[in-house]
């Protein structure tokens, strides 16, 4: 019996060879197929919507997972989470602004628009952006 299971193994891992697998965004659509269809099991208004939505995300959940257009599906998931990660990005920011409130000042680049933290209190001074290369003169 377990060599029967580890022949099952091998051939799945065979199968799976080459293949994109599993990723966070997969779980995301599988958990939301799985919300949808047991809100399509209760009768509301549209409940067919419900039921069908959930299973075009398990079809789409199963092609990503079987697809062997593994560069496309890592630019999916990259999207993804830059989407996923833009609130906590910009409610860490907040906090940081907050907590050097006292000892730096936070300013855009006018360029690239990235965040740059300079010392408070330098007088004017010349910063250089680590992302762009641009020279900036700034009043801290």
């Amino acid at each position: 019996m377990r060599n029967w299971f580890q022949k099952i193994k091998y051939s799945i891992a065979r199968m799976m060879y080459g293949r994109y697998g599993n990723d966070e965004l997969n779980f995301v659509l599988l958990i939301s197929a799985l919300i949808l269809s047991v809100m399509g099991g209760i009768p509301v208004p549209f409940f067919w919507i419900c039921s069908i939505v959930s299973i075009l995300l398990l079809i789409l959940a199963l092609c990503r997972t079987f697809s062997k257009n593994i560069f496309k599906r890592r630019r999916e998931l990259e999207r993804y989470l830059a989407i996923k990660n833009k609130p906590r990005n910009a409610w860490k920011l907040h906090k940081n602004k907050k907590r050097d409130k006292k000892t730096h000042v936070y300013f855009k680049c006018p360029k690239c628009k990235a965040v740059l933290r300079v010392p408070r209190g330098k007088g004017e001074i010349i910063v250089t952006c680590p992302r762009c290369q641009e020279r900036i003169e700034k009043r801290t």
